[in-house]
C-alpha cells in the first residue's frame, strides 16, 4: 500500500498548490491509480473523496467487502434501501467541506449523475475538472510505471513482428488480427485494440478491421496494443506486401519517418506540447502533404490508452520528466494507402526515451528474409 500512501500525499501537496479543497473521483482509472481500488461500476453511486483532512469512499454496501481487499481507506457504506444521500453527507462532513464556496476538482470520467449528486450535496462549490491535480500527477510516470509500459511495449513488438511474418495472399484483416491476439494471449496479455488496414483501408486513421483480403502489392498498416500488469502498449508499423513498394509509398514513408524523428528531436522537459506537434507537422507540410496529416501528433499513455498529455497544434501543456506519450504522425491518401509510424516515448532530460525496440523500417517480404 505504500505506493498509494505516497500518491495520496503527493495529491494533497498538489491540492495546496492549486487551491483545491476536495478531489472527487468516480470508479475510473483515476480511482485505481490513487487507491488501487477498481470497484464495480453501475448506477449505484461510488466515489473517492479526498481533502487535506480525510480520504474515504462512498461505497455501496453490496460491493464493500470485495473492494476492501484492495484498499485500507475508510468507507461510508449505503444500501439500496437507504440510498446514498446520508452516507455522502457524512463523508463530506468528514472531509470538512460542508460550508459554502469550496473548490472541488471532479473526475472527468465520472458519471454525470454521480457528479451532480455531489454538487447538489455541497453548498455552491467552485468546480472544475481534475486535470491540474490528479491528472497532472498521473501524467508524470514513476520508474515502476515506465518499466511496466516498456515491458508491454516489447511484448507488442513481438506480436507485430509475428503478424507481419504471417502475411500471405488471401488472408483477411481479421486473420491478421487473430494472429496478434493469439500471440498476446499466449504470452499472458490481453488485447487492448488492433487496427489492420490493407491497401486503401490504411487511409482511414481509425479503420475498423474487416474482411478485406490481402493481395500482392498492397500496403499494410498495423496499429495494435495489449495490456499486461495493468498497463497498455500502443504502436504502429507499416509494410508493403509485394515485390517492390510503389515510389509514392516509399516517398510518403520517408516523409513520415522524418516527421517522427523531427518530433522526437525536440522532446524534453520544458518544451510545450504544441512545439512537438509543430516539428512533425512542419516536415509533412514542407513536403506538400500537410492536408493529409489529419490528426494530432500524439496522446499520453498510462493506465488509460489515451490520457494527458495530448500533443496537439494548440496545446500549451509543458512537458515534464516522466511524461509518456505517443509520437505518431501520418499521411493518409484516400483511395490509395496510409502511412502512420508510432512510438511511445518518455520525456527525459536526455530527450525522448523510446519504449519500443522494434525498428520503424518499412516491412517487406524481402526485408523479412534478410
Amino acid at each position: 500500500m505504500d505506493i498509494y500512501k505516497d500518491r495520496l500525499a503527493r495529491l494533497r501537496v498538489r491540492m495546496t498548490e492549486t487551491g483545491t479543497d476536495l478531489v472527487a473521483l468516480g470508479p475510473t482509472s483515476h480511482m485505481t491509480w490513487l487507491s488501487g481500488a477498481d470497484p464495480h461500476g453501475d448506477e449505484r453511486p461510488v466515489m473517492l473523496l479526498v481533502s487535506q483532512s480525510h480520504a474515504g469512499f462512498l461505497m455501496p454496501a453490496l460491493n464493500a467487502n470485495s473492494v476492501r481487499q484492495a484498499t485500507d481507506l475508510p468507507f461510508e457504506t449505503w444500501s439500496d434501501e437507504q440510498g446514498p444521500s446520508a452516507a455522502l453527507d457524512h463523508l463530506l462532513q468528514s472531509c470538512g467541506v460542508t460550508g459554502a464556496g469550496h473548490s472541488v476538482a471532479l473526475d472527468e470520467a465520472m458519471r454525470a449523475d454521480f457528479a451532480l449528486l455531489l454538487i447538489d450535496a455541497m453548498d455552491a462549490p467552485k468546480r472544475r475538472f481534475s486535470v491540474d491535480t490528479l491528472g497532472h500527477l498521473r501524467a508524470m510516470k514513476d520508474a515502476a510505471e515506465i518499466d511496466a509500459l516498456r515491458a508491454c511495449a516489447h511484448l507488442n513488438d513481438a506480436a507485430a513482428t509475428a503478424a507481419f511474418a504471417a502475411l500471405r495472399v488471401g488472408m483477411t484483416e481479421r486473420d491478421v488480427q487473430t494472429v496478434i491476439h493469439d500471440y498476446y494471449k499466449a504470452h499472458g496479455a490481453k488485447p487492448e485494440f488492433t487496427i489492420i488496414g490493407f491497401g486503401e483501408n490504411g487511409a482511414y486513421p481509425h479503420h475498423h478491421t474487416g474482411d478485406t483480403v490481402l493481395q500482392d502489392n498492397m500496403a499494410v498498416l498495423i496499429d495494435t496494443g495489449c495490456r499486461i500488469g495493468g498497463y497498455p502498449s500502443d504502436m504502429t508499423r507499416c509494410g508493403w506486401f509485394g515485390d517492390t513498394p510503389s515510389a509514392e509509398f516509399l516517398k510518403v514513408a520517408e516523409i513520415v519517418e522524418n516527421a517522427v524523428q523531427a518530433a522526437m528531436a525536440v522532446v524534453r522537459p520544458g518544451v510545450v506540447a504544441k512545439d512537438i506537434d509543430a516539428a512533425a507537422r512542419g516536415v509533412i507540410e514542407a513536403a506538400g502533404y500537410g492536408e493529409y496529416f489529419v490528426h494530432r501528433t500524439g496522446h499520453g499513455l498510462g493506465i488509460d490508452i489515451h490520457e494527458p498529455p495530448y500533443i496537439t497544434a494548440t496545446s500549451e501543456t509543458v512537458m515534464h520528466a516522466g511524461n509518456v506519450f505517443s509520437i505518431e504522425p501520418g499521411i493518409y491518401l484516400p483511395g490509395q494507402f496510409g502511412v502512420r509510424l508510432e512510438d511511445i516515448v518518455v520525456a527525459t532530460d536526455g530527450g525522448a526515451d523510446i519504449l519500443s525496440a522494434l525498428s520503424r523500417t518499412i516491412w517487406t517480404p524481402a526485408s523479412a528474409s534478410n
